[in-house]
Order: C-alpha cells, then sequence, then structure tokens
C-alpha cells in the first residue's frame, strides 16, 4: 500500500474530475474537501452519501474514503498535518480548534456544516483561497494563512455545536452553550469545576448535573473527562510532547496524576498508548 506524506503544514489543490482517481493509501494528514459543482455519492468507512455543491467533508488518516462522480465535480482540497500545531504562526485557540476537529468530528457520511449560515460563510472562503492560489499577488501567503484558519474555525464550530451525539439543532442554546464553555475552558481545571459552571450559567450544582444529563445523554463529569481524554491522546499521538508537559498543560498536579487519570479511563498507561499507536 502507498503512503502519501504531507511536509509542510497544509496544501490547496482543487481539479475538475469526472472519474475520481481510485487508489488505496495510507496518509499522515488530515483533509477537507469541498464541493464547489456536480453531484455523486461519497463513501466513507463503508456508509454513502449523496453530495452536491456545497457539500463539505472531513478525511482522518484512519478513514477510508472514495468519490463515485455522477456528474462532473468541481473539488476542493484542504490538507492539513500535525505539522500544522507546531507552526508558532498558528495562535494557541486555532490550535485547541483544529484538535477538536481532529478528535471529535462524527466520522459518518453526510456533510459537517450543520449550520445553515455556515454553508453560506464556507463558499465565498474556500473561492477566496482558490484566487490566491492562481493569482499569488503581493501577500498572498499571509492572506491564505488567515484564510485557511478562518476555515478551520468554522469548521470547529459546526462540529462543536453538535457534540455529544444527542445535541443537534434543536437542543437548547444553553446546552450548546455549556458544551462550547467546558471546550473553551478545558485547559483552565477551576473554570470547568460543577461550582464554576453553575455560577457562570446561573445553575444551581444540583440542577446543572440533571440538565446536562437530560440534554446530552451523559453526565457532566463524563463528558470533561472524555473530552480531556481525547485531547491528551491527540498530543499522544500527534506531537513529541513529554508525558509532564501535557500534564503541564491539561492542569494535573503532575505527570503521576495524569498516568493514574489515563489508565482509569483507557485501561493503559499514555506511554503504552503512545507506542501502540507508533508501532500500528
Amino acid at each position: 500500500m502507498n503512503r502519501e506524506v504531507l511536509y509542510q503544514p497544509y496544501s490547496i489543490h482543487f481539479e475538475t474530475l469526472d472519474v475520481f482517481p481510485d487508489k488505496e493509501s495510507r496518509k499522515n494528514f488530515f483533509e477537507l474537501v469541498f464541493i464547489l459543482s456536480g453531484t455523486g455519492q461519497h463513501c466513507i468507512n463503508k456508509h454513502s452519501f449523496s453530495y452536491s455543491a456545497n457539500h463539505m467533508f472531513l478525511l482522518t488518516p484512519q478513514d477510508c474514503s472514495q468519490f463515485w462522480i455522477d456528474t462532473t465535480t468541481r473539488f476542493f482540497f484542504l490538507k492539513f498535518s500535525d505539522i500544522y500545531l507546531k507552526d508558532s504562526s498558528i495562535s494557541k485557540d486555532n490550535i485547541q480548534r483544529l484538535e477538536f476537529i481532529m478528535e471529535n468530528a462524527n466520522h459518518k457520511p453526510g456533510c459537517i456544516l450543520k449550520n445553515q449560515s455556515d454553508k453560506t460563510l464556507i463558499r465565498p472562503i474556500v473561492e477566496a483561497l482558490i484566487r490566491e492560489a492562481v493569482n499569488r499577488d503581493v501577500y498572498h501567503s499571509d492572506i491564505t494563512a488567515q484564510l485557511v484558519n478562518t476555515l478551520i474555525v468554522v469548521v470547529a464550530r459546526n462540529i462543536a455545536k453538535y457534540l455529544p451525539q444527542k445535541i443537534d439543532e434543536t437542543s437548547e442554546s444553553r446546552i450548546i452553550s455549556i458544551l462550547n464553555y467546558i471546550q473553551s475552558h478545558i485547559y483552565e481545571p477551576e473554570l470547568i469545576r460543577t461550582e464554576s459552571i453553575s455560577k457562570a450559567f446561573g445553575f444551581s450544582e444540583n440542577y446543572l448535573g440533571k440538565y446536562f444529563k437530560k440534554h446530552s445523554g451523559e453526565t457532566l463529569q463524563s463528558y470533561i473527562n472524555n473530552y480531556k481524554t481525547t485531547l491528551i491522546e491527540h498530543r499522544l499521538k500527534h506531537s513529541d510532547r513529554r508525558i509532564t508537559e501535557i500534564a503541564d498543560e491539561l492542569g494535573f498536579t503532575d505527570e503521576s496524576h495524569l498516568n493514574k487519570f489515563f489508565k482509569s479511563q483507557r485501561g493503559k498507561s499514555p506511554k503504552a498508548f503512545r507506542l501502540e499507536f507508533a508501532q500500528s
């Protein structure tokens, strides 16, 4: 099996196709695919979805994906790798949003743009990226980087609004706000304690727990623990940060504290998890 490797933080590619290349390969990058025009079927992990203009898909290195084209299709591809996370020009907020995309996207068939107003926002960004790539005018690199970051933020918003699985467009705005609050403050342990969240949203601590479970399908602490575990896993898989650095960033008292937490969540130590991933 071939291996596709992306050596820069991100790359942009666009083309018009009547037949999508049929090739099986492993890759070290993530990919956003936007449909500018055309129709067909997108198959991801053995599930199919009919695509048309303005649909966007997120593909991870683990996904098995293929497009079957019914009518001539204009594709836009944005590939980005873990190098993106190490680029010092990327703000901390955008790094965290990107991590959220990489690890929390629901990899089932279908367009990842759930927020209707964002569907009209994404297309002009994509078209602007294409123009910059074609014209390569003065400062095009700087403008492209800003547009890529904006694209990532918008996609992250769409994913964040509909997690956990029970959350959808009919959910109360307050549960969505609580989820966004937790995601924004996950690196600040004192701000995601029940007392702090209750105070921020005007709930009693007892009512907050019941409200969160009713509207999200899981307990508040379970959600926080699962989200924090996901971030730890991402660092173990996609960075060379030491365990002590990860512990410090995510608010653990020390490496031993993180080890105990992670083992209770995943049944193995962070070191063992990282080793297994590297060997796979």
